[in-house]
């Protein structure tokens, strides 16, 4: 009997799309082409999570792959303008935060009602598509202060599991270093000569590995960025001990 062959996401009328917004970054080219944003990028995406959604929890049984179109894990492609310099409407990459279901809780009031809960900082996966520039990563982007606090104070009170985290030959092989914004100097309080001030300097903690176009494109999508989160797994794992999140 024949096999059934891997599902291809993302083509080259993929990248197209997303060239093409790039360079005519304006309502009414998105008007005209949105049958090709919904064909090509929104629809794939979705796919794509439905089919992350189970293996992902052989990872950790906390994190969610959401597939709805709407409070999903995928990111809207529609920019927040209303504080930038740049007004650009649309952005030119598509995008998903594979989350930590604690971070979507429902909290009853003492009036009885429910709502959502405040913002809770947690290390999250991540899927970046955009042409050339695709990556796929985790880990805890821009947290709050007090969580950026607490992830410095459970650093310096666990060296060793750090080091073990971030600086295996697994991890770095996958990811090199961490990526995102440091501070230029030591954070007020800390010991300048500390053997992890740099990563005490930081004020994201998070790892990144491209993926080509060719990858992207290629089937068997899933397993690449399962291995990929697999890798990243030690340092989203370490982070939720540092925020008190159950891995």
């Amino acid at each position: 009997m024949p096999t059934k062959s891997a599902p291809i996401y993302f083509t080259p009328a993929t990248l197209k799309f997303l060239r093409g917004l790039a360079r005519n970054n304006n309502r009414e080219w998105f008007a005209q082409h949105k049958p090709d944003y919904d064909t090509h990028l929104r629809q794939p995406l979705l796919r794509l999570l439905t089919d992350l959604a189970e293996p992902l929890k052989e990872i950790s049984a906390q994190y969610v792959a959401n597939p709805k179109p709407v409070g999903g894990s995928m990111f809207r492609i529609y920019r927040d303008t209303r504080f930038a310099g740049d007004k650009s409407p649309y952005k030119p990459w598509a995008s998903a935060n594979l989350y930590h279901q604690a971070t979507r809780a429902i909290v009853r009031g003492t009036d009885g009602n429910t709502g959502m809960l405040g913002r809770l900082d947690a290390p999250s996966f991540y899927l970046h598509v955009q042409p050339g520039a695709s990556y796929v990563g985790g880990g805890l982007w821009h947290p709050m202060p007090e969580s950026l606090k607490r992830v410095r104070a459970y650093l310096l009170n666990n060296p060793a599991s750090w080091k073990q985290a971030t600086r295996s030959a697994s991890f770095r092989k996958t990811f090199g270093t961490l990526g995102g914004d440091s501070l230029s100097r030591p954070p007020k309080g800390y010991d300048p000569a500390h053997e992890l001030i740099e990563d005490l300097k930081r004020k994201d903690y998070v790892c990144s590995a491209a993926l080509d176009d060719e990858q992207l494109c290629a089937p068997g999508l899933p397993k690449l960025l399962l291995q990929r989160y697999q890798k990243a797994a030690p340092l989203v794992d370490w982070l939720c001990g540092a925020l008190d999140l159950e891995f």
